[in-house]
């Protein structure tokens, strides 16, 4: 194992993402060698790494892990609220070592495919804007959507965080007053595709996420459960984040 940055190699340990590994260095969380460890410091398998006073092993990395989790309505992203509200996590395998570590996020509202990995090294490159994953999402709005409101939406609307569009507006059948649509939005932005129709005067009444990049929610894949992402799907998602710009 050659030196890296430190935040890498945890990450690519499972021990959580590479922003949140960040933070801990920031709260004195990490010592490397006796000494509190330095946002960006490299390391390798001789150096000796505490977090929260615990050894982490440096040597063997584990196999890397995916699943995808079909989230309800009503759970959070998060592993703890102050709420007591429930997680996503509470309803995820449980790991030997290391922990899952979510892929972007969803709201407590948004139901759909949502994406865990065991390596924070993975889902940190599968974020990251260089790829430009696209994520599809099925819509129900309640109002009235004219062909120019979804013009204006295609183009680009000015959201007070920039400038944000749908890349595409695909009309479903109608049924009185909601109507369904499928959109295709390319960067995780927060309540992005919430916010888009917003700003038309429109009102979100249902969202599911049913893609993120090449991988699709499965159609049998009951709200609340689980599937591991196996064979040429998981070659797949490995071979997007390998071509991340993030080093």
């Amino acid at each position: 194992m050659s030196k890296e940055r430190i935040q890498k190699v945890l990450s690519r340990h499972g021990l959580a993402s590479r922003r949140e590994i960040e933070r801990w260095i920031e709260q004195g969380r990490i010592i490397v060698n006796g000494k509190p460890a330095l946002i960006g410091q490299s390391i390798d398998a001789n150096d000796k790494v505490l977090v929260d006073g615990h050894k982490v092993k440096l040597g063997a990395e584990q196999q890397l892990r995916v699943i995808l989790y079909n989230k309800p309505e009503g759970q959070i992203v998060t592993r703890n609220d102050p709420e007591g509200r429930p997680t996503v996590f509470d309803s995820l395998p449980r790991l030997d070592d290391g922990r899952w570590i979510n892929v972007g996020r969803l709201d407590i509202n948004t139901t759909g495919l949502l994406l865990f990995t065991n390596s924070g090294d993975c889902a940190h490159r599968l974020m990251h804007p260089s790829l430009h994953l696209e994520r599809e999402y099925a819509v129900r709005v309640f109002g009235d959507v004219t062909p120019q409101k979804v013009k204006n939406l295609v183009r680009g609307v000015d959201l007070e965080d920039g400038v944000a569009r749908f890349e595409d507006v695909i009309a479903e059948e109608a049924t009185g007053a909601n109507r369904w649509f499928n959109v295709v939005v390319m960067h995780g932005r927060n309540r992005i595709v919430r916010r888009l129709w917003e700003s038309q005067d429109l009102k979100v009444s249902r969202l599911k996420r049913v893609r993120f990049g090449d991988v699709m929610l499965p159609r049998n894949l009951r709200v609340g459960r689980w599937v591991e992402i196996t064979g040429a799907m998981k070659q797949a998602l490995i071979g997007q984040a390998a071509t991340s710009k993030e080093d």
